[in-house]
């Protein structure tokens, strides 16, 4: 029954797998519009919740602005899964008995003519903590006051309001994470009906990849159905998996994890489907029920707490997406090359594993993190010396899950631009596959023309003999391309490159860059090209603390912190760098241990305590005296100011 004006009526909300009965009046009360963006779903969503409180009408909205509606760089599967999430939104919320109404057109110029049509006098939206999003906010509440209507704006796509974390740098008091909103209650729900008018699906309806120029024939069935509801569902099957959140520990990369899991939850934290705060709790409250009542360990949370630092250091710089104009990325004079870009970009390089990979990028939407950094090392400095910004652009092309922040964020730490520059690590597009899955079966899977290939040739196709080679049906140089490029002689040179760079680079700052950087292996293959990230490096030792914090130069030293508290759970690091305003990440750690001193070991951005309490002033009078020492460099925190 389709709810009109100065009627009562009995709905149910249904909140976080919650039912809530509540009554619905409308006398004499405001008229709403919720702007949603990301943030699509009805859990955990106190702006939508501002929006219904005590409002006569409310309307949900949602702009296919034509800066995202009309962009070639966005792949089908990126617009499919949108169009899922609206769709699901739209069935959730006739459930109410309201509706989604879809408005083409831009923000700025649609909303005037809303207040006015519609009498607007609120407005709700989730905040968004990218600049050009928060440049775009602005615009929308200037237009809002002019006519009169009120602006609400609530945090909920991150765990920290991320303006209070760079306000509060400095000796301030600490800042926790704050609950999923509560289920919504009688008082709050109040007065709310959407008015829907009869042709509400012709103007305001959800659209279809044929009617926004998409070619669906052939498009295989989505790996990953977008929407809340599939959200939940896989949130609850993640908690099922009891014995793995009490046993937490680093995911070790093999054969399997390299497919999409029935719980994979990226794309929907992305989208704002799955609310990242319900995601923590749920898992927090389970780990505490399973292993009554300790701590979990902080690895459960590594990808949550990863996206809250990249959104962090990206707020405040609108060219962190650049290399240029980037107070925080290492200028590198990379290579200009279409064609070996393309190369890359269709699966063509000649290297299986990277192809794979790619393949299964442009097929599905998705790759593991690991896979992640395979492909973007070779891209960058690697293999191919081609800009990290090439290849965020593709990713965000194809990648479901890829935001401007993380997205950005991750490029240039992988491409040892900012935030880690242990350069001489680098993942071999051979070696690092064949660890991961022995038997090729992931290779066999997204490239079919080597299935023929035994598991001895299938990383190396181009080493088998020419009767293997016709035994499996494919010629390489002829059905399957040649490598692109010799991986042990690029490597080589680009390790050498991204030393002179950061030799440059430790000179102009005065800071020890390169105190423990390798120049060779010890068997003349230059660099640690053949080596991933943990593993035993030949002519190193991976236990000493003899190796600098290699962050970018802006960020060693400085003092100014701030200490983050998730519900007594663990502790979050951030250093903001005076210069540059740029944040970094330092640790987490769990909670009930000495936050005295950290001492930086063996991976910048990883640090363990040491419990001694001059450790701090050692750092300080370390780097006063001899600011190029190879002595171990430590960062000290004492509460929240050092």
């Amino acid at each position: 029954t389709r709810v009109r004006h100065q009627k009562a009526v009995r709905v149910v909300l249904c909140m976080a797998g919650q039912s809530l009965n509540v009554t619905c009046h409308n006398k004499m009360a405001p008229n709403s519009i919720h702007w949603f963006r990301k943030g699509l779903r009805l859990h955990d969503n106190p702006a939508l919740q501002e929006a219904i409180r005590g409002a006569g009408t409310v309307r949900c909205v949602y702009f296919l602005d034509p800066w995202f509606a009309g962009s070639s760089s966005v792949g089908v599967n990126r617009w499919r899964f949108l169009l899922q999430c609206l769709e699901d939104l739209d069935a959730n919320l006739r459930k109410l008995n309201s509706r989604l109404f879809v408005i083409r057109g831009q923000p700025a110029n649609v909303f005037p003519r809303l207040f006015k049509e519609w009498k607007i006098s609120r407005l709700t939206f989730e905040y968004d903590s990218e600049p050009f999003g928060k440049e775009r906010d602005a615009a929308i509440k200037k237009l809002a006051m002019e006519a009169g209507v009120e602006v609400i704006v609530k945090t909920s796509h991150t765990l920290y309001d991320l303006d209070k974390i760079i306000e509060l740098n400095g000796a301030q008091p600490p800042l926790t994470y704050k609950m999923p909103v509560e289920t919504l209650s009688d008082t709050l729900m109040g007065r709310c009906v959407t008015p829907i008018s009869e042709d509400h699906g012709d103007k305001y309806g959800v659209p279809s990849l044929e009617e926004l120029g998409f070619d669906i024939e052939g498009l295989p069935t989505a790996v990953w159905p977008g929407g809340e509801t599939e959200a939940l569902t896989r949130i609850e099957r993640h908690l099922e998996r009891k014995a793995w959140v009490a046993n937490f520990e680093r995911p070790r990369m093999n054969a399997n994890s390299l497919l999409a899991s029935p719980t994979g939850l990226s794309p929907y934290l992305r989208f704002g489907c799955l609310s990242c705060r319900l995601f923590y709790f749920k898992l927090t409250d389970l780990y505490r029920k399973v292993k009554k009542n300790s701590s979990p360990p902080l690895s459960l949370y590594g990808q949550l707490l990863w996206r809250e630092f990249f959104y962090t250091a990206a707020t405040n710089n609108p060219r962190f997406d650049k290399m240029e104009g980037n107070p925080i990325c290492v200028r590198i004079p990379w290579d200009k090359n279409p064609e070996a870009l393309a190369k890359w970009a269709e699966a063509k390089t000649g290297f299986p594993w990277i192809d794979a990979i790619m393949t299964q990028l442009r097929q599905e939407g998705w790759i593991h993190h690991l896979a992640r950094h395979a492909v973007a090392c070779f891209l960058t400095r690697g293999d191919l010396w081609i800009s990290w910004e090439e290849g965020m652009k593709v990713f965000e092309e194809l990648l479901l899950d890829a935001d401007w922040s993380v997205n950005a964020g991750s490029w240039m730490w992988l491409s040892c631009s900012s935030f880690f520059q242990q350069f001489f690590h680098c993942y071999c597009p051979v070696g690092f596959g064949r660890r991961t899955d022995p038997n090729g079966d992931f290779i066999r899977r997204y490239l079919p023309i080597l299935r023929g290939f035994p598991a001895k040739y299938i990383y190396d196709p181009w080493n088998a003999p020419e009767s293997v080679q016709a035994a499996a049906k494919c010629i390489i140089g002829v059905h399957y391309p040649k490598p692109m490029v010799h991986h042990a002689e690029a490597s080589r040179l680009n390790i050498e490159r991204m030393k002179q760079i950061y030799q440059q680079l430790s000179r102009y700052r005065g800071l020890g860059l390169l105190a423990s950087v390798p120049s060779t292996n010890g068997n003349g293959n230059g660099g640690m090209m053949a080596y991933s990230p943990g593993e035993q490096q030949p002519g190193t030792n991976n236990n000493n603390n003899n190796s600098h914090c290699t962050c970018v130069s802006h960020f060693l030293g400085h003092r100014n912190g701030v200490v983050l508290r998730p519900v007594s759970s663990s502790v979050l690091f951030f250093f903001q760098c005076l210069e540059c305003r740029g944040a970094l990440l330092l640790r987490v750690m769990a909670a009930g241990a000495s936050y005295s001193t950290l001492t930086m070991k063996n991976r910048p951005g990883l640090a363990v305590l040491d419990n001694s309490s001059n450790a701090c002033n050692r750092y300080h009078n370390n780097n006063n005296n001899n600011s190029s020492s190879s002595s171990s460099s430590m960062v000290g925190v004492t509460g929240v100011s050092c």
